[in-house]
């Protein structure tokens, strides 16, 4: 596939994100129609246009509707659909994609065995997100992260490059910066990272990623899932790579020489997203069920497949799984309930 060939596309679950990513591919002259369940949400973007705020203010007048009124071919779609939702979404976009369509799944977690064990290995690829968002309402997002934040890491799934890579990238530059990798795993082991830690701590404490940043031992929890991530992907032969600029295999090294230095360098990484209330959070404020499954539940399992152990993440695990449950409050006392380490005893 090359750039010409991208001419229908649609971005399938325009939630927080995919609302921003819409309206600035729409803005950026592209031909994009944006999908979701939610007829309230799909109504207003039609009638009002997608409002960004936040970080960005903007409205953009945009074509949206519900699952059941896609038709025809679409050349490139941008999935979004929350992991909880796949065994639903990916059999209802399989009639709108051709042999020569690609599949990017910008989902959390590693999502691309799921996905393209639907729609096929040759039209998938995947790509991690490195910034936030909240949806405030129908129709209107609020971007969480600086705008210099807004980045992408993309690749096909056997670590080729690829003309059609460099065609989505041309795509997702009209909404942020989007690079290409060729070893898509170890930047979805980066992202998860991100996820399982600030995201994990953000859900389990109901807070946003500044308020685990500006307490002690709600950012000592955090370093210690970091930790617990990077010995896993270590024992299972996963190279993490770097995202925006940040390598997280230095960590460890830091650590050794000072726990003040590790936890005031995740502050320098993630304070330019201290606003970002994690998507996992916002699930559960709605009481709805949220993706820590192919998230923190995820780490978990493949710890223990791999022998590593991860205390922190396995307790803000079942934290986030009791308050899905009605068994916990969303409340920041809960942080009362995770135990922590020094660092230097973990790595």
């Amino acid at each position: 596939m090359d750039q010409k060939n991208i001419t229908r596309i649609a971005l399938v679950g325009a939630g927080s994100l995919g609302t921003i990513i819409g309206a600035l591919l729409s803005k950026g002259g592209k031909d994009i129609v944006l999908v979701d369940v939610d007829e309230r949400h799909v109504q207003a973007l039609n009638e009002k246009g997608a409002g960004i705020t936040g970080h960005m203010e903007l409205t953009v007048p945009v074509k949206a509707i519900t699952p059941n009124k896609m038709e025809g071919i679409y050349d490139l779609i941008i999935y979004l659909v929350k992991t909880t939702y796949d065994d639903q979404a990916l059999p209802e976009i399989l009639p709108y994609i051709g042999e020569q369509s690609t599949v990017i799944t910008l989902q959390n977690g590693v999502p691309e065995e799921k996905v393209s064990s639907v729609v096929g290995k040759a039209r998938t690829i995947g790509g991690a997100v490195g910034w936030g968002a909240t949806l405030l309402g129908p129709g209107i997002s609020k971007l969480t992260s600086e705008k210099e934040a807004m980045t992408y890491d993309i690749g096909e799934l056997d670590g080729s490059e690829t003309p059609r890579l460099h065609a989505v990238k041309d795509v997702l530059d009209k909404a942020g910066k989007a690079e290409i990798t060729t070893n898509l795993i170890g930047i979805r082991w980066t992202k998860l990272l991100v996820n399982v830690s600030m995201s994990g701590m953000s859900a389990a404490l109901a807070c946003t990623y500044g308020d685990v940043l500006d307490n002690e031992k709600g950012i000592r929890a955090a370093c210690s899932i970091v930790v617990e991530t990077l010995k896993t992907a270590k024992a299972l032969g996963i190279k993490m790579e770097p995202m925006q600029g940040v390598d997280p295999n230095f960590l460890l090294d830091i650590i050794r020489q000072s726990e003040e230095d590790a936890l005031s360098a995740l502050r320098m990484v993630y304070d330019r997203h201290r606003d970002l209330k994690a998507s996992m959070l916002q699930d559960l404020e709605k009481g709805r069920a949220c993706e820590v499954e192919t998230l923190n539940g995820y780490l978990s399992r493949k710890s223990a497949e791999a022998g590593v152990p991860t205390p922190v993440n396995d307790k803000v695990t079942e934290i986030i799984r009791g308050i899905q449950e009605k068994k916990y409050p969303l409340s920041f006392d809960n942080l009362k309930m995770i135990e922590v380490r020094p660092l230097q005893e973990i790595i």
